[in-house]
């Protein structure tokens, strides 16, 4: 909304896309001039290209939340992985009939058959048995005036199951302090509810992110479980991964 009213003052079509690196091209996209579109949706599919948001038994969900799916080829589709023809197969086309491919994100679709991405599958959290997704967590954060970013994952917790750790950047007018990690906790559950509500919140002055500026949650969710750090070689500055990893076991004490 903010993109909308700021940048483009309400004339211009903001084209927010939904693609892979795996498709080889944009997949769900408004056309600028054509399209009616709604700020944070992706609108609908490119001509030519058949998504539909599916439930996990393969159903086709009309209105509401599931897991996006492509059911017809397209000029770019990937043929195989490198060397590994079984876990392309696994990956992609096994989690419901063999000719619908799973990219492996969750999305919703409006009243007017306009596509909204919830992020990640597994980036979607459990905590005492309700799924929160993510994004959510992320967006409510942002929504905070001191919050310039943030990356929310989940860590095993011994009664919820999982529990939310939030990573935060601060904008450079604000200072980190106890007080304003109680202040972003509450804005959280304000904004979406208790069930929401972040267990550990960690300020760093910058996210793990790959060369192309992608965040590397799982790298995260490494930090918050305390495992051995997954492969970094994508990282475009592995000294954050350090610092973030010192200050949260400094912070779990």
């Amino acid at each position: 909304m903010w993109y909308q009213e700021n940048i483009g003052k309400g004339k211009c079509p903001i084209v927010d896309t939904w693609w892979q690196t795996e498709t080889g091209m944009i997949m769900i996209t408004p056309l600028p001039g054509m399209t009616t579109t709604k700020p944070g949706s992706a609108t609908k599919p490119f001509p030519g290209i058949f998504a539909e948001v599916l439930d996990e038994q393969g159903n086709r969900v009309e209105t509401g939340g599931g897991y996006i799916a492509i059911t017809r080829p397209w000029p770019s589709m990937l043929r195989t992985l490198f060397n590994d023809d079984e876990r392309y197969q696994k990956i992609y086309w096994s989690k419901w009939e063999k000719d619908v491919y799973f990219p492996g994100d969750g999305a919703k679709r409006d009243e007017e058959g306009y596509f909204w991405f919830l992020g990640r599958v597994d980036d979607v959290l459990n905590v005492s048995g309700h799924r929160i997704g993510t994004t959510e967590v992320e967006s409510a954060l942002v929504d905070h005036p001191l919050v310039a970013e943030a990356a929310v994952v989940g860590k095993k917790h011994e009664i919820k199951g999982q529990a939310i750790v939030a990573f935060v950047t601060l904008k450079e007018s604000a200072a980190s302090s106890k007080d304003l990690i109680q202040e972003l906790k509450d804005h959280v559950v304000k904004k979406i509810g208790a069930l929401a509500r972040p267990e550990d919140i960690l300020f760093s002055a910058d996210l793990p992110k790959t060369r192309s500026g992608k965040i590397m949650r799982r790298l995260l969710r490494d930090i918050a479980d305390g495992k051995a750090l997954g492969d970094m070689t994508t990282l475009a500055d592995p000294s954050v991964i350090d610092q973030l990893k010192t200050q949260y076991e400094e912070v779990e004490g």
